[in-house]
């Protein structure tokens, strides 16, 4: 920085070294203003371009991970309803089992063994129902073909699993259509109580099956929501704005901006006192 002379009058170099900190100390002025005002450190890439471009990857990664966590919780909503409904059709199971054990025994007549056939046949077709009835986005899920259905469960595209339910909930491949179901023997509800269950065997493994897709997704949740709030801390650290810091050298800049200020007046009067040699 040069110094003036003050015997030369023509050109203040005085003056203009207290206007040029008196214009440095206000653009930092303006800067820590405007930190306090948005809460940010980085404003524009100029502020800290290698900051912003790390601050820019790490947003980035968090709103990927926040959708991966949207997905995750959809898909368990989704398991929750087909689950709820193979246990629906599991108590109907157990409901035809009690029945068809009634009809085991020879104490029961003709019109007894009917009554047993007409209920084994609603609760059949609550079944039918249930099975074509629960769905989720228009999808059916318990007719065989929800398989290999990709979850998401991460930030990046590649970050998936796969769910499915693979058990066919039909009567016909659960095996117990009504030719196959009779009561009107002793002989033919044994037998029934065979198919059935088998047919309870084949619900309870697939509803296991579920449980075990929504543990892991639960854990999946539990992992995605910790790494949300920690990639959102590393976010704020590169971007957000010291508040405290930042108002100290606020209160800072805007002493310097006044001595500036009263130097730059000095200076400008400085020349005057040369005229004392006229005297």
């Amino acid at each position: 920085m040069a110094i003036g002379d003050l015997t030369r009058i023509n050109t203040n170099i005085a003056a203009f070294n207290a206007l040029n900190s008196l214009r440095s100390i206000g653009n930092q002025l303006g800067i820590s203003q405007l930190r306090l005002q948005t809460g940010k450190r980085i404003n524009e890439a100029a502020d800290d371009p290698a900051g912003y471009s790390i601050a820019s990857k790490l947003t980035s990664r968090a709103r990927g991970l926040a959708t991966a966590l949207d997905s995750v919780g959809t898909s368990m909503n989704l398991l929750s309803i087909a689950e709820g409904a193979a246990q629906s059709i599991h108590d109907n199971l157990l409901n035809i089992q009690d029945l068809i054990r009634q009809a085991t025994s020879s104490n029961l007549g003709s019109s007894e063994r009917d009554a047993i056939e007409q209920q084994i046949d609603d609760l059949s077709a609550e079944i039918t129902r249930l099975r074509d009835s629960t769905t989720f986005n228009g999808v059916t899920l318990l007719d065989g073909t929800f398989t290999g259905k990709r979850i998401l469960t991460g930030a990046e595209a590649s970050d998936t699993i796969l769910a499915s339910i693979s058990q066919d909930f039909s009567l016909t491949d659960l095996g117990i259509t009504d030719a196959s179901i009779e009561v009107d023997t002793t002989t033919n509800a044994s037998l029934s109580l065979t198919y059935v269950d088998a047919a309870l065997t084949s619900v309870r493994l697939e509803i296991q099956n579920i449980g075990s897709v929504t543990s892991r997704l639960r854990s999946i949740s539990d992992n995605l929501s910790v790494a949300v709030t920690n990639t959102q801390a590393a976010k704020s650290r590169v971007l957000d704005a010291d508040v405290a810091a930042e108002q100290v050298n606020a209160v800072r800049l805007q002493i310097l901006q006044q001595l500036a200020t009263a130097q730059l007046a000095q200076a400008n009067s400085g020349p005057q006192s040369v005229l004392a040699l006229f005297r």
